[in-house]
């Protein structure tokens, strides 16, 4: 399985989330090359500013793994994780973290910087698939704009 498949299956999630008229963000968690948790932005239907599609997936591998940090897993998120997500993931000691398209406004990287935030360990990978990611976000805006 490569970061394209797994990407693509977070992009399903982002999907959900535009159908329900959320911010179009989704993730999966990946461990062993197997998805244990899927998220995606919930933040209207939930009426919770922290129901992320990083934060939903991280719950629910939490549960499924009966775990609380996740060294050997992989988080495949579409668009760069904000700071709040970004506290969650450093907690959660994921060993990885791949995100498609940036946020220039609410990612990590415009308050910290690259690496800061992240826990020491987690290795960090972005621009899988990026264009998709970030064309399905300007197409909800627009959308929300019309």
């Amino acid at each position: 399985m490569t970061d394209e498949h797994f990407m693509n299956q977070a992009l399903a999630q982002a999907r959900k989330a535009f159908e329900a008229g959320e911010i179009p963000i989704g993730a999966v968690v990946v461990m062993n090359e197997r998805i244990v948790s899927r998220g995606y932005n919930q933040t209207e239907m939930l009426n919770d500013c922290t129901a992320h599609a990083e934060m939903i997936a991280l719950t629910a591998a939490f549960n499924e793994l009966g775990a609380k940090y996740l060294p050997d897993a992989t988080l495949y998120v579409t668009i760069e994780p904000c700071l709040m997500c970004c506290g969650a993931l450093y907690w959660s000691k994921i060993g990885r973290v791949v995100f498609g398209g940036t946020d220039e406004k609410n990612g990590y990287k415009h308050v910290v910087g690259e690496q800061y935030g992240f826990h020491p360990k987690t290795k960090i990978s972005h621009g899988i698939l990026a264009d998709e990611c970030t064309q399905l976000m300007k197409d909800f805006f627009k959308a929300k704009r019309a």
